[in-house]
């Protein structure tokens, strides 16, 4: 009678989601990253992809390096926490800000808008070149964060591959851009850099939606296509931030495939703009 063994790939994706836990607690306690909370579909992703590269053969053999080299625990973090994005991103989103926002961002002395999750820094640019155009960006400060140091040190150079720009004109000029998108950044050698001048008035800061604390008041608070790699729980543990940051007619941006519906927080919120994810804080809940 021949005796069948299971292959030992079935056993390893028996245990994947217990060794998965096991890296993402020993990152947590290590290095103060909590990525418990995140979309275990999107996490398994991410992980597998890095146990590839890394030519592992399980989450386990990732702690076990990690847990020893800080330089190659700061190589595999920008891939847990991937952020893909382009400038003027969902123009019509950014059309609605010019149109239904910054009528009411006019009326403050001062305006503060807190870019969460900026990544690379393409919305940050995308923002302050809206603001700019429409007379605001003297008076804001934004505070752009993101739980990626690499990323935010990125965003700070404003440095894109130049074939990247045909994208973001067409997006710019979708959007309602008022200008020539072409004067906002010099191209050299493949690269477009960016007009430092844009950055004035913001704030690059790391911050963390799991574990981190809300800033102060804001008028405006962007958050797109963040909380899709979320869980409930961490979803509205970064809403309960939101709430605690934003002014009592202030507004919220997510991304188009978002929603505050069935959220701790969805009765917290009118509509702007259901397809583009635009909201405004109800007065009421002043």
């Amino acid at each position: 009678m021949k005796v069948m063994i299971e292959p030992t790939l079935r056993l390893e994706d028996e245990n994947g989601p217990i060794e998965r836990e096991l890296l993402l607690r020993g990152i947590q306690l290590k290095y103060g990253y909590d990525f418990t909370h995140y979309a275990q579909n999107s996490m398994r992703r991410r992980i597998d992809a890095i146990m590839r590269e890394l030519k592992l053969k399980s989450a386990l053999d990732v702690l076990s390096l990690i847990l020893h080299n800080r330089k190659l625990f700061d190589d595999v973090l920008p891939q847990l926490t991937i952020g893909v994005s382009e400038m003027f991103r969902d123009p019509a989103f950014f059309r609605a800000i010019r149109e239904n926002v910054v009528p009411v961002l006019k009326t403050f002395p001062r305006v503060t808008i807190w870019c969460a999750g900026c990544s690379t820094g393409e919305e940050v640019f995308s923002l302050a070149i809206l603001l700019h155009e429409e007379g605001l960006l003297d008076r804001a400060t934004i505070f752009a964060t993101d739980i990626n140091p690499s990323a935010l040190r990125a965003a700070r150079e404003g440095i894109y591959p130049a074939d990247e720009m045909k994208e973001n004109t067409r997006n710019y000029l979708a959007s309602g851009g008022r200008s020539v998108f072409n004067t906002y950044y010099t191209a050299d050698y493949g690269f477009a850099k960016m007009d430092k001048s844009l950055l004035k008035n913001v704030v690059f800061s790391e911050h963390n939606l799991a574990t981190d604390g809300v800033f102060a008041e804001c008028q405006l608070i962007l958050c797109r296509n963040v909380l899709i790699y979320f869980d409930p729980i961490l979803q509205n543990r970064a809403l309960d931030l939101f709430m605690g940051s934003i002014h009592p007619s202030g507004f919220l941006g997510l991304g188009s495939k978002e929603s505050l519906k069935f959220t701790t927080h969805a009765n917290d919120f009118d509509v702007v703009d259901e397809r583009w994810k635009l909201y405004q804080r109800r007065r009421t809940h002043a």
